[in-house]
Parts: C-alpha cells; sequence; structure tokens
C-alpha cells in the first residue's frame, strides 16, 4: 500500500519534463535515411570531393604551367587589337575567328580565339596568345567554357563534370549533387538532436570518438555542402533544365543582349570574314564599347552573318563583377543595345554568382582554398562515415543497419506533408526521387521477406515445442 502514492506522484513528472518531442519519431527515419544514403551515394561523393579538390587548386597551377604562354613582360603601348590578330591569323590561318579577349593585367598575352580548328575537339577553341605590345605569338592551346579553362583544367572539370564519359557521365555529378544536402541536412538534424555530453570528442575512443570527429566536421561544414549541392544542380541535366524552366516561369531567366542588325543597315557588307576586319573593325567596335563604360577583360565577337552585329561582353567573374554587354552595328560602329548585369533580375544574378562562388572564380584564391577545404572535409567526414559503420558490426566483415520500421513511428501529421514534399521535390530532382522511391521499394521487400521468415521459423519452433508463440 505505502507504495502506491509513490508511484503515482512520480509518473506525471516524467513526461511533463521533456516535452522534446513531437519531432523525435523522425530521429530513428532520419538516422536510417542518413546511414543508407550515406553508404550508397558515399562513392560518387568521394569522386566528386577528390576532383573537385584538384579543380580549385588547378587554377593557381594554370598560371605556372602555362606561364609562357599567358605572360609577357609589361611594356609602354599596345598594339591595336586588329595587328594583334593578324599576327595571330598569320601564325594560324586555319578556322574562323570566334572571339578575341583582352585582359586586365599589364603581364598577360591577348588571347585569339579561333573555332572549327582540325583537330581542335568541336566544344572547344584554339587560344592564340599573342604579347600586346609587341604582336608576338607565344604559343596556343586549347581552351573550353566560358572562364578561359586550358587543357589542364579543361581535363579536371572535364572528370569532375563526367568522368569523361560525356552526358551519361553526368549522372554520376549529379547524383552527387542531388544527395549532398539530404545526407549534409539529416547529419545536421542529427547533431542537433543528441545530447551535448555526446558530442564531446575529447576522452573518448572507438566507435564515439569517430562519431564525433565525423558529427562536429558535419555541422561545420554542413552550409557549404548545402551550397554546393544547391548550385551544382543549377547546371545538371535534368534537375538543371527543371530550374530552368521554373526560373523562366517566374520570369527570372538569365536574359541575352539582341545582337541582330535591322532597318537599313541589315545585309550591309559581307559575313564576318575570319580575321576581325568585318565592317569598322574591331578598334572600332572596342571603342564604341569603351564608351558604354565596358573596361577590361572584355571579350570581342565578331558577327556570325551579315545580319548580325558585334558583341562586346565583360568576362571579369570576380568580386565585384564587370558582366555588362554591349552590341555594335558593323558598319557604322554605332552601339545598338547595351546589357548591365545590374538589370538582371534577382534569380539571375544569383545563378550567377552562385555558380561562379561553385567553381572558384567569385573571390578568386580566397575562393579556391575554401572550396579545398570543403573538398577535404567532405573525404574525411565518408572515411570516418565508413569507418563507423565498420566499428558498428560486432564482428562481421561490415557493420550492422539501422534497424527498418521509423517510418511507422512518425505521425501522420508529420509523416503525409513529408511524403508529399519528397513528391514534389524528386520531380524537380529526378536522381533524388527516383533512387529514393527505389530504395524505399527494396526496403519495403526485404522487411517483408524478413518478417515472413521469421514468423515462419518461430512457427516451426511452435510445433515442435507445442507452446504458442506470440506474433
Amino acid at each position: 500500500m505505502p507504495t502506491a502514492p509513490t508511484t503515482t506522484t512520480a509518473e506525471p513528472s516524467r513526461p511533463a519534463a521533456p516535452d522534446p518531442s513531437r519531432w523525435a519519431p523522425l530521429r530513428p527515419l532520419v538516422l536510417r535515411l542518413h546511414f543508407y544514403a550515406g553508404v550508397l551515394v558515399a562513392p560518387f561523393l568521394l569522386v566528386a570531393a577528390v576532383t573537385g579538390f584538384l579543380y580549385a587548386a588547378s587554377f593557381q597551377a594554370e598560371r605556372i604551367v602555362y606561364a609562357q604562354e599567358t605572360t609577357v613582360p609589361a611594356g609602354d603601348s599596345k598594339l591595336p587589337i586588329g595587328r594583334q590578330v593578324a599576327a595571330a591569323r598569320g601564325a594560324h590561318p586555319e578556322g574562323t575567328l570566334s572571339a578575341v579577349r583582352l585582359s586586365a593585367e599589364e603581364d598577360a598575352t591577348t588571347r585569339v580565339l579561333l573555332s572549327g580548328v582540325p583537330g581542335v575537339d568541336e566544344d572547344h577553341v584554339l587560344a592564340v596568345f599573342v604579347d600586346p605590345y609587341t604582336g608576338r605569338v607565344r604559343g596556343a592551346l586549347e581552351q573550353y567554357g566560358s572562364t578561359g579553362a586550358l587543357p589542364l583544367r579543361t581535363w579536371i572539370d572535364e572528370f569532375h563534370r563526367d568522368l569523361h564519359l560525356g552526358e551519361n557521365g553526368r549522372l554520376y555529378s549529379e547524383l552527387a549533387a542531388s544527395w549532398l544536402w539530404v545526407i549534409a541536412g539529416g547529419g545536421l538534424v542529427l547533431w542537433c538532436a543528441r545530447r551535448r555530453a555526446q558530442r564531446k570528442v575529447r576522452g573518448t575512443n572507438g566507435r564515439r570518438r569517430t562519431l564525433g570527429l565525423h558529427g562536429t566536421v558535419g555541422v561545420w561544414t554542413a552550409v557549404g555542402f548545402l551550397f554546393l549541392s544547391a548550385t551544382g544542380l543549377t547546371w545538371s541535366t535534368y534537375a538543371g533544365a527543371n530550374i530552368d524552366e521554373l526560373r523562366t516561369s517566374l520570369g527570372q531567366a538569365t536574359p541575352s543582349i539582341s545582337a541582330t542588325v535591322g532597318g537599313e543597315h541589315a545585309g550591309h557588307g559581307s559575313a564576318a570574314r575570319g580575321d576581325g576586319r568585318h565592317g569598322v573593325g574591331l578598334d572600332r567596335v572596342l571603342a564604341a564599347a569603351r564608351a558604354e563604360g565596358l573596361t577590361d577583360p572584355v571579350e570581342i565577337v565578331p558577327p556570325a552573318d551579315a545580319s548580325s552585329a558585334y558583341v562586346v561582353r565583360q568576362i571579369e567573374r570576380g568580386w565585384p563583377g564587370k558582366q555588362d554587354a554591349v552590341a555594335v552595328e558593323p558598319a557604322t560602329g554605332e552601339v545598338l543595345d547595351v546589357l548591365r548585369f545590374a538589370d538582371y533580375p534577382v534569380l539571375a544574378k544569383l545563378t550567377r554568382w552562385g555558380i561562379d562562388l561553385h567553381t572558384g572564380v567569385l573571390f578568386g584564391p580566397v575562393n579556391q582554398i575554401a572550396l579545398m577545404g570543403l573538398a577535404l572535409s567532405l573525404v574525411l567526414l565518408i572515411v570516418w562515415g565508413y569507418r563507423m559503420w565498420w566499428q558498428r558490426g560486432r564482428a562481421g566483415m561490415f557493420g550492422r543497419p539501422v534497424p527498418r520500421g521509423a517510418w511507422r513511428q512518425v505521425p501522420p501529421q508529420i509523416l503525409v506533408p513529408g511524403m508529399a514534399a519528397i513528391a514534389v521535390l524528386g520531380y524537380f530532382v529526378p536522381l533524388l526521387g527516383i533512387p529514393l522511391a527505389a530504395f524505399l521499394v527494396v526496403d519495403v521487400v526485404l522487411g517483408e521477406i524478413a518478417h515472413r521468415r521469421g514468423r515462419g521459423s518461430r512457427g516451426g519452433r511452435t510445433a515442435r515445442s507445442g507452446t504458442p508463440t506470440r506474433t
């Protein structure tokens, strides 16, 4: 009798004290998703991290490897652009002039870009490097992309993007980007849900120490991983197309300059001759762009045909960026259109800055060092994650998986909206949605098989023992 009051007074205090938890049932589900996503997607993330580290380092390596072509002693005055292009075409008459790039650095060469050159990949151009002070050709290299990547950086960039397997290879990087934010977000939720005492690393050993290191580094780098995932998806194959479609529907697409010649000047003159002397010529075009405030570095693109204008665009991707553009009428040198980066829609600006930050050009070497740090952190997290899996096993070669059935513990008012949100995300990010759906189906099937086997074995033991078994 004396014990009854004691029990009734102790019980009410237990539910009232921790109200932590409408969200507590979510933890096992997040843990299971984090575990399996980490185990299965980690190899793709590891490749992306290692190649991303190399890409971030390639900017400085490129300066050293190609110093002969890209740098010259600074002189007193630069030659007209027309003379520089003529020197490049004298050394390399093959192909068609596609652009001329002028650097803002006094010791940099001018790049004369030629397309359709035999032996050069159709997606690349041949960059002829000309000393702007003497007109001497310093060399020629293949170039790729808007950032002016030369062979070393191009090779690493393509390895990071598609493993040199073409469009099919891009699925690997999109899969990694699609799941990186899920793994990082899930890890952040798990870390926040752990008690403060369980987060400590000092004084611990074994799996608990590995878990502490994994969690501490993960929480400090989670925001960076979320950013890399989001920006990587913006130019991926499937998710990128959906994002572009969404931006367009919202009126946030990246604007383009009008380079069509109309009115009385339409069709005047001949098509671009491939030497930069079409119409008024490169120097008059550059002067018109300078009058509109375009400063180096700039890229001059000659007309594609008789109805097209010259386009001069700034190509500085650092901060603050110089990304204005003008279209210049070939026959008169008149400016036909001006496009200011300041007038871009908000999402177009954010996309541009996000991609430039992801590729390491927005803040120069600081940006590249930060990317290398994130890549190294991701490699460490993957190694620690697999080590925890190993340490989780009792005696076997591989660790024990997280138990099934976690989703059954989630209240319907959380589970149903969560599943709807996953369905929407799966539509816009198919390499997240499709593998996740496949995982759920396989997991349910394996769980049902295990349940039936367990029930059958219990039934066999019951038959032999003659006693019923509870199910």
